[in-house]
């Protein structure tokens, strides 16, 4: 079929192994990472947006028949572009001007010279708009959330304004240039010592250092942190005038060798109860350590008196406001190594009302948000006393934030000063008026030194837990809730170590080293479904995932912060109280009132946003659109999931085609070896057309004739281009749905048209045609082997039955047990598993060839020897052989997936097509006489 537009690549294929890989990879990238900038959830990997991008804009080879004539220099020149994605997609080249200026060039080839701006209306952690503006396209993004427009001025918009600028601050290092944000970067750390040294002048005596014990050499040290238990009174009438601790854990320390734990010593005679800090101890002991004093779910036991504690007497004691904490340990560090102390080193009186003393006098009335809607337990209605947001943190912790907020604010004063004695103009034009003068310089180092501070948020506040493996405070945002924390630690804010403001804005600093704007960028606050877009522009986009993340309620946390910071700087962005929640598009039950509700609320969002998309994206161009698959969800409701559903239908009836499907992995590579490869792709990367304004209406009947004539030819596309079993059934959605969304309606025999989720099972059905179909193409033996596979796995069955399986086959179940296929013994015949095959097999030695077990011997050759020797048996199968091979590992893996329910044996076909790539090209590269010395030497 000709279509009235050329053809980009990611209409047609796309390298996606390499691009998935490169994802997984930079999920372990962290220092410069864009991502450590600030917190969000659920940012595309920088490489997948790249790639994206790149192919949405380049023009596939099929659209210049004239250029590339035969199927051969066709293919020639896709790989050409494949090695331009390969490299891209590399984190080092990520500021590589050779690789970036090779792949705009190749964009410019194919938009005409003019780059085309991007705009990305749900821009959420801003990875789209700076992967657009690194390959030199206009950038433009927005979202409703005023946390997420702040995170995105401040990768696009802020450092095109102040590129290859000098630092401004006196007594810096003279260099012969500063490229890119080095210069801004430089700036930001400066005035961020100024702060902290300023903070030190105020609060310092906040964080007094520990007299340390005589095993320990005596002096003075400095503490790393401070561990916390919650308590509440005791449920026992005997003890109700004690606070009793109810913390999940007494470890402080599990490395081996290392091991350290608090005994709480109980004295009921005195009604009191102090910790001692043991170091070893038996299995046993550490064991009891781990737990604490937890019993279950927000229960626990009373150490006064051994009674339970149950979850409604802790709410109750929360709620009428007797929840305190106490003092269970303090983590010091003497030569580098952690000591831990008994709370007897702290004098903990005098620190709460120097603490509080000082507290009095804080302005924090912007944390006086309610906040409920964010905590972990509020499905079952437990908030445990938080709320408001000054709930979340310690009265030291509150003060230390404000400080650094309100020195942020501070600040800015000294750099204007700085910068108007330097060579930056003083034009008095602010950042949010467009000034790139004095002002405004200081105005953007106050947002990034005002990130410090909200980023230094989530490892500063009461619900960070004591890691006893690495004996540290870990942030609170290790998932995408805010969970209850029974035991915390406490970071000094001034440690010199993670959790301090020094690391927290170190980490901001080598981001803001690595940006390298190549273009303007545009970020403002805006609902996707009546922001107002730029003339022709190219959408990407990545929005909300139905009902995965409620963003709103989450960023409030931060909010709250960078409000009270920024509010001078960006007034209308940061102008209400908390995040919008009502207008947000999200599927959230509790804010609806049911699932109906949510849902109903979710899709006509979607699609007024998607129209409005679709109504001003230009028509030279696919648009790309992210999902994100949670799934639990696709577990227990398959590829046709409501969520994935109900998004494809708002896409549909926005006046989308849905062109193509591709899957993206994020979590992990995508190799055989890697953990749970069965697992379905994170997410889908939707490519969409407009649908023409003359597309027809046809019947339930004609779609599925039009699904069997043009939907196999792309599945064998698509197998050509290795994409996984594990991945086919997302990868087929795409030319499936290319055929459901090009009409205006499918009805059905009712005449009621049919929907996204009728017609996901419709495409998956014929999937599953297909592969069934895979079966007829193989030899006797192979389909006797594939069918009593599917029956018994590698059990035994009957000989009668095998017997007339084998004989509808035109064979004999003596034929398969030459073949070396099967054992049958004594009335039973079970399929040989690979750990039996030959380990000396030779398919050229084999005078009873079959496909079946190339298939195996070459799953055995990879997992127990290793890509080489699977390549090297793959030359001596020879092409088609291969190829016949690919087709049974795609056919069984959809057995052992769909119909046996067997995981970890699918595992082994899904990566055998996993490698499949690098094993053809590894065997292209070995010479006949290789394998002949090979087998010489076998021999």
């Amino acid at each position: 079929m000709t279509t009235p537009y050329k053809k980009k690549l990611i209409e047609v294929a796309i390298p996606l192994e390499a691009i998935n890989a490169a994802s997984a990879r930079e999920k372990s990238i962290r220092h410069g990472h864009p991502s450590t900038l600030h917190l969000w959830w659920a940012r595309r990997p920088l490489a997948a947006c790249r790639a994206v991008l790149f192919a949405q804009l380049v023009d596939d080879p099929s659209s210049h028949p004239d250029k590339f004539p035969t199927e051969e220099v066709l293919e020639a020149e896709r790989k050409r572009l494949f090695q331009i994605i390969e490299d891209l997609v590399k984190w080092e080249n990520s500021t590589n001007e050779e690789v970036l200026e090779r792949a705009r060039a190749e964009i410019r080839a194919s938009c005409g010279g003019e780059l085309p701006p991007v705009y990305d209306p749900f821009s959420g952690g801003g990875s789209i708009p700076l992967e657009a503006q690194r390959l030199g396209l206009p950038a433009y993004g927005s979202d409703l959330n005023p946390v997420a427009v702040m995170i995105g001025k401040a990768m696009i918009e802020i450092p095109p304004k102040f590129k290859d600028m000098e630092p401004i601050h006196p007594g810096g290092k003279e260099r012969n240039h500063y490229r890119n944000a080095e210069g801004l970067a430089e700036d930001v750390k400066y005035y961020g010592e100024w702060m902290r040294e300023k903070a030190w002048e105020r609060i310092g005596h906040l964080y007094p250092q520990v007299d340390l014990p005589s095993e320990y050499g005596g002096g003075k040290a400095t503490v790393i942190a401070w561990i916390w238990a919650r308590t509440v009174p005791s449920p026992d009438p005997a003890f109700s005038d004690v606070q009793v601790p109810i913390a999940s854990s007494f470890l402080l320390s599990s490395k081996s060798g290392k091991e350290a734990w608090i005994e709480p010593l109980v004295d009921r005679q005195s009604k009191t109860i102090r910790y001692r800090i043991r170091q070893g101890g038996t299995k046993a002991e550490i064991e009891k350590a781990k737990s604490g004093v937890k019993l279950g779910q927000a229960t626990f036991r009373c150490l006064m008196s051994e009674a339970p504690i149950s979850g409604q007497y802790v709410d109750k004691m929360a709620d009428k406001g007797k929840m305190g904490t106490t003092l269970i340990a303090v983590v010091a560090e003497v030569k580098r190594n952690r000591i831990f102390l008994e709370p007897t080193s702290v004098d903990v009186p005098l620190m709460r009302k120097q603490v509080g003393d000082y507290l009095e006098g804080s302005d924090l009335d912007v944390l006086e948000v309610p906040c409920r809607g964010t905590f972990a337990s509020n499905a079952q209605g437990r908030y445990y006393g938080f709320k408001t947001f000054r709930d979340y943190f310690t009265d030291r912790q509150l003060v230390a934030l404000s400080t650094f907020s309100e020195l942020a604010s501070e600040v800015q004063e000294k750099i204007l000063r700085d910068a108007q004695a330097s060579r930056l103009a003083d034009d008095n034009a602010s950042l949010r008026s467009g000034g790139t003068g004095a002002l405004a310089y200081a105005q953007a180092i106050a947002v990034y030194l005002s990130f410090g501070v909200s980023r230094l948020s989530d490892i500063q506040n009461s619900l960070c837990r004591w890691e006893s493996s690495k004996t540290q405070v870990r942030n609170l945002f290790g998932r995408q809730a805010i969970p209850m924390m029974w035991d915390f630690g406490e970071n000094n804010v001034f440690g010199d170590a993670a959790g301090d403001f020094r690391t927290s804005l170190g980490t901001i600093v080598k981001v803001i080293e690595r940006f390298a704007p190549a273009k303007s960028g545009t970020m403002k606050n805006s609902d996707a479904q009546t922001v107002e877009y730029p003339d022709g522009v190219v959408i990407s986009t990545d929005p909300p995932y139905y009902d995965n993340i409620e963003y709103a309620d989450l960023s409030d946390f931060f909010y709250v912060w960078l409000r009270k910071a920024l509010r001078h700087i960006e007034p209308e962005v940061l102008s209400v109280l908390s995040t919008p929640k009502s207008e947000e598009l999200v599927a959230t039950r509790y804010r609806h009132g049911s699932q109906e509700a949510a849902e109903s609320f979710f899709l006509e969002g979607m699609r007024k946003a998607v129209t409005n998309m679709a109504a001003h994206s230009s028509t030279d161009f696919p648009a790309t659109i992210y999902y994100a698959f949670k799934q639990s969800e696709i577990d227990k409701e398959g590829i046709s999931s409501t969520g994935w559903a109900t998004f494809l239908q708002a896409v549909v009836e926005a006046g989308y085609a849905v062109v193509g499907t591709w899957p993206m992995r994020t979590e992990m590579a995508n190799r055989m070896v890697a953990s749970g490869t069965n697992a379905l792709a994170n997410s889908v990367v939707l490519v969409c057309r407009k649908k023409v304004a003359t597309a027809d209406t046809i019947t339930r009947a004609e779609f599925i004739r039009a699904l069997k004539r043009e939907l196999p030819p792309a599945i064998a596309e698509l197998q050509a281009a290795n994409v996984s079993p594990a991945d086919m059934p997302q990868s087929a959605i795409g030319p499936g749905m290319g055929v459901f969304s090009r009409y205006k309606a499918v009805l059905e025999a009712d005449d009621s048209p049919m929907t996204v989720k009728t017609a996901l099972q419709l495409i998956n059905a014929e999937l599953d045609e297909f592969l069934n179909d895979l079966h007829g193409e193989f030899d006797a033996d192979t389909r006797f082997a594939a069918t009593w596979f599917e029956q018994h796995g590698t059990d035994k069955g009957d000989y009668g039955a095998a017997d007339n399986l084998a004989r509808a086959r035109g064979i004999s179940v003596e034929s398969v047990k030459h073949a070396g296929i099967v054992d049958s013994s004594a009335g039973k015949v079970r399929i040989l598993k690979r750990a039996e095959l030959d380990p000396d097999w030779d398919p050229a030695e084999d005078d009873h060839l079959t496909i079946w077990e190339c298939c195996q011997h070459l799953i055995r050759v990879l997992e127990n020897d290793g890509e080489y020797a699977a390549a090297l048996l793959l030359k001596k199968l020879g092409p088609d052989r291969a190829e016949m091979v690919k087709d049974l590992a795609y056919y069984l893996y959809d057995v052992c997936s769909n119909k046996r329910q067997d995981a970890k044996e699918a595992t082994s076909y899904n990566g055998l097509i996993a490698v499949w790539t690098d094993l053809t090209r590894l065997a292209a590269t070995i010479r006949i006489e290789d394998v002949n010395r090979q087998t010489a030497m076998d021999i």
